[in-house]
């Protein structure tokens, strides 16, 4: 970990190999005890079928999209739409056995590979709805729009399903409040200011990408930040419940469900970045918050009860 304001997690893999003794490497077929609050070493297509049926509550996917990119050393490579469709069709075959009938699945994606992942998931789940998500940062183009969102697709395996809408309500503040019989309606007062509890809407503009003075921060080059996963799993898990991720990445979605009082599981075939998502979740042993969302609040993008205090 680097020094000083810098946070960025970047251990090497010769620095952190005793946190790969925490990870499981797949030997034939495993019990959710196996599993449960565990980091899966290997390649996720050859690993699901041997991993409990119908074990998950919810499932979080971050699949590589279908663009050029490095992860590691190992790059994955733009594919035309219905290779990129077969692709999602045969990690989704996996992905479904292991959610229960009550479960729920978000699958993150862009505009480009957004379309053929929405017509595969409609072939076999119920696709409730698509959160698009700003990003705050990204390089321009000097012959194209800048792009500044991200999709994530939400659906579920059948009608009963799990949505703690409280959970998630975002804390704005009120500009102009207004009173009826002198009282604030649909408001708060507090010491901080004058607030309001909103529904969410399938538009994020309050979500920041993890950057180099935040704890979460890793060296991965396409993390997500644990304010928007805490979403995901707030709304669509209950404590105790069972979450998992099979493109685990850097930690993210376990971290986060860990944080939130949730079990979990993960698949990550690069060391690499199972040594900073098992880094992550030995942080978290000490440290449950989330940036961003405190004491049960989702605060609007780069503001906390603290900065509203000074406002």
């Amino acid at each position: 970990m680097s020094k000083g304001r810098n946070k960025t997690i970047d251990i090497g893999i010769e620095e952190g190999i005793g946190y790969l003794d925490r990870v499981i490497n797949v030997r034939g077929p495993l019990a959710l005890s196996d599993i449960t609050d565990k980091t899966i070493m290997g390649d996720t297509f050859d690993i699901m079928g041997s991993l409990p049926k119908e074990f998950a509550d919810l499932v979080i996917v971050d699949p590589p999209y279908n663009i050029q990119k490095d992860f590691n050393g190992s790059s994955f490579k733009h594919t035309p739409d219905e290779e990129y469709a077969a692709y999602t069709e045969k990690w989704l075959s996996l992905v479904i056995p292991l959610l229960k009938r009550t479960g729920s699945i978000y699958v993150c994606c862009d505009w480009q590979s957004g379309p053929m992942i929405y017509e595969v998931l409609k072939k076999h789940l119920i696709v409730r709805n698509r959160i698009t998500w700003q990003r705050e940062k990204g390089r321009g183009a000097k012959s194209n729009w800048k792009n500044g969102m991200e999709d994530i697709y939400f659906a579920t395996v059948s009608d009963d399903y799990t949505f703690n809408v409280d959970a998630v309500k975002l804390r704005r503040r009120v500009i102009a409040p207004y009173k009826k019989d002198g009282e604030p309606k649909d408001w708060e007062a507090t010491e901080e200011g004058n607030f309001r509890n909103t529904h969410p809407s399938n538009f994020w503009d309050d979500i920041s990408i993890p950057y180099w003075s935040m704890q979460e921060n890793t060296a991965h080059p396409t993390q997500k930040s644990e304010k928007l996963l805490a979403k995901l799993i707030l709304a669509s898990s209950n404590e105790g419940d069972m979450i998992f991720d099979p493109f685990l990445g850097s930690g993210s979605t376990s971290v986060t469900a860990k944080k939130l009082g949730r079990h979990y599981a993960g698949i990550e075939r690069d060391r690499q970045y199972c040594i900073w998502a098992e880094k992550r979740l030995e942080m978290a042993d000490s440290d449950k918050s989330i940036q961003g969302y405190t004491d049960g609040v989702f605060w609007e993008r780069n503001t906390s009860r603290e900065q509203a205090r000074k406002r």
